[in-house]
C-alpha cells in the first residue's frame, strides 16, 4: 500500500513537474523574479510528511526526500538546487524536536549527568558524544564529494537495496530470549559507542539510513533492541542537530531567499507531528516484530524508484 501510494504521488508530482518545467522554460528569458516558487505549501506538507515518517525509521529520509523533491520538480534548476539540498537537511529540525519531546526524561538525565548529578545519565551522554565524533569529522571532510557524487537517484537506489538485504539477513536474528539477557542503555561502554559511531559514517552515503546502521551496530555490539533503538534516536538528536545547525547557519538565508519563510516552516511543523507518530509506532511495532519489514520495504522502494527513473516518470 505504501508503494502504491508513492507511485500515485510520483505520477501526480511528475505531471506537476512537467508543467512546472514548461513554465520555467517559457520564463528563461524573463527576469529571475518571474520564475515561480518551486516550494509551495502543499509541496512543503508532502516533504514534511516524508521527512517525519522516514527520519528515524531504517529506510533513509535523505533518499526519500531526494526522490520526492525530484518528482515534484524542486531543486532541478541551477537557481534552486543548492537551496533545495539545504532544505532537505534543515527540515530535519522538525523530526529532532519530536525526539526532544518523546525522550525529554532521558535527555534531562543526560544533562544532569554532565553536571555530575546522575551517573547513569553521564554514561549515556559520554557514549553519545563518543559516537557522534566519527561522522562529524568525516562528514565535514567529505561534504563536497558527497554532494557532487552521491546526491543522486541511482546511488540512493543502490543504498536502499544493499540496506534492505542487510535487514533481511540481520533483522530476523533478534529473539525475545536473547533480548532479556542483553544489557540496557545505562550499561553501554565507550568501546561500544565508538564502534556504533564508526559505523554511522556509512550513513553519509544518501539512502543508507543512519537509523539502520546505528541500530544494527548497536545490536552487533550487544545492546538490547530497545536500547539500540533509543541510542539511535539520541545519537540522531545530536548528529542531525549538528548537521541542521551547520547547514542553517551556512545556507539558511539562501533557503529563505529562494523559497520564502512560510512554506519551509510549514514543512518543519508537519515533519515534527509526523515524526512523533512514526517514532511511537516504530517502538511499539518492534516490541513484537523483527526489522525484516523494513528490509522488504527498502527493496521494494528501490525497485519502484528504478522503474520510475527508467520510464522517465521522474
Amino acid at each position: 500500500m505504501a508503494l502504491l501510494g508513492l507511485a500515485t504521488l510520483a505520477g501526480w508530482a511528475g505531471s506537476a513537474h512537467a508543467a512546472a518545467t514548461a513554465v520555467v522554460a517559457r520564463a528563461q528569458d524573463a527576469p529571475a523574479a518571474a520564475i515561480p516558487n518551486e516550494l509551495t505549501v502543499p509541496k512543503a506538507i508532502v516533504l514534511g510528511l516524508v521527512e517525519g515518517v522516514t527520519e528515524f525509521l531504517p529506510v533513509s529520509s535523505t533518499g526519500h526526500l531526494l526522490v520526492v523533491q525530484r518528482a515534484m520538480g524542486i531543486g532541478q534548476t541551477d537557481e534552486t538546487k543548492s537551496a533545495a539540498d539545504t532544505y532537505a537537511v534543515t527540515i530535519q529540525a522538525g523530526a529532532i524536536l519530536a525526539v526532544v519531546l518523546l525522550y525529554h526524561r532521558r535527555i534531562r538525565s543526560m544533562i544532569q549527568g554532565v553536571l555530575g548529578r546522575d551517573p547513569a545519565g553521564r554514561t549515556v551522554a559520554i557514549a553519545v558524544i563518543i559516537a557522534f565524533v566519527p561522522a562529524a569529522v568525516v562528514g565535514v571532510a567529505l561534504e563536497h564529494p558527497i554532494r557532487d557524487h552521491l546526491l543522486g537517484v541511482w546511488p540512493v537506489i543502490i543504498a536502499w537495496t544493499v540496506g534492505g538485504v542487510l535487514l533481511l539477513v540481520f533483522g530476523d536474528r533478534h529473539h525475545d530470549q536473547e533480548e532479556r539477557h542483553r544489557p540496557g542503555l545505562e550499561s553501554i561502554t565507550a568501546r561500544q559507542a565508538l564502534i556504533i559511531g564508526a559505523v554511522q559514517v556509512l550513513a553519509l552515503w544518501p539512502g543508507t539510513s543512519r537509523s539502520l546502521v546505528t541500530i544494527i551496530a548497536a545490536l552487533a555490539v550487544g545492546l538490547s533492541l530497545s536500547a539500540a533503538i533509543e541510542f539511535s534516536f539520541l545519537l540522531g538528536l545530536v548528529t542531525l542537530g549538528a548537521a541542521t545547525a551547520y547547514e542553517g547557519l551556512k545556507s539558511g538565508g539562501e533557503v529563505v531567499s529562494t523559497f520564502g519563510v512560510v512554506a519551509p516552516l510549514v514543512g518543519m511543523v508537519v515533519a515534527f507531528l509526523s515524526a512523533v507518530v512514526a517514532i511511537r509506532w516504530m517502538v511499539t511495532y518492534l516490541q513484537r516484530h523483527s526489522l525484516a519489514i523494513f528490509g522488504w520495504y527498502r527493496i521494494g522502494i528501490a525497485a519502484l524508484t528504478a522503474v520510475l527513473v527508467v520510464t522517465t516518470i521522474i
